[in-house]
């Protein structure tokens, strides 16, 4: 059954729903008809089953008929801050990203990033949340993943609370991927997950890192790129988390 996230109107059980903002993916796009049902994600954690009702050009109206929660979402809060890559590679990480439960991207400017100023990437901002729901669509996700402003790197060491991972293959500690279940020993609600760029980090960004709080651990003795450590460390820290 095709899902879409609608944030506005508000979505209430056993009402009517103006479907207007999705008119024309359902009738030009997908060829539905009245009578067809879909789901409508609330973007909260709630899917709506609705009956579409009119559907013409510009014009659609559907019926809340049941709603349930979607069981999709991952228990753990993962916040994946990623130093700004070519287009094409960050597009990837937010799509794959949002395929394996990140709930917040945070674009990154450090000393070798590529892509800059901060005003630059905010221009990308739109398409960036286009992909980001499109891919929570076809993954089943029932919360959007947000997208912050992006942060220099001295901004965004300082961000956060609760477990946080810089991914760096300079760590003195290195430690294969079955040894990051050793960081896991307790359940953490919230963890982020720092990702260098193309060009990597720093010794004085990992030192301002581990110095606020960062630990430094290492997915093994092969450098992986940027965009393949993001979601190989974020896959594995969800299945940590959720076991």
């Amino acid at each position: 059954m095709h899902r879409f996230f609608l944030t506005q109107p508000a979505l209430i059980l056993h009402q009517p729903v103006d479907l207007a903002p999705l008119a024309h993916q359902l009738r030009t796009v997908l060829r539905l008809q009245p009578g067809e049902q879909i789901l409508l994600l609330d973007g909260q954690g709630y899917a709506y089953l609705t009956e579409i009702r009119q559907l013409e050009r510009g014009h659609a109206v559907g019926q809340i008929l049941d709603r349930e929660f979607v069981a999709a979402e991952p228990r753990t809060h993962l916040t994946l801050y990623q130093c700004a890559l070519k287009t094409d590679k960050f597009e990837w990480v937010l799509q794959k990203g949002t395929e394996i439960g990140v709930a917040r991207f945070v674009p990154v400017i450090s000393s070798r990033t590529i892509v800059r100023p901060a005003e630059k990437i905010r221009k990308k901002a739109a398409r960036w949340q286009t992909i980001i729901c499109e891919a929570a669509e076809q993954s089943g996700r029932g919360r959007l993943p947000a997208l912050a402003d992006p942060l220099l790197w001295d901004e965004a060491v300082k961000a956060d609370a609760g477990l946080r991972l810089l991914l760096w293959e300079g760590t003195l500690t290195s430690a294969a991927p079955a040894a990051l279940a050793d960081i896991f020993t307790d359940p953490n609600d919230d963890v982020s997950l720092l990702i260098g760029p193309e060009g990597g980090i720093s010794q004085d960004e990992a030192d301002l890192a581990t110095a606020t709080g960062w630990r430094t651990i290492s997915l093994g003795p092969r450098i992986l790129r940027a965009e393949t450590a993001a979601l190989v460390a974020a896959a594995l820290v969800l299945h940590y988390q959720e076991r």
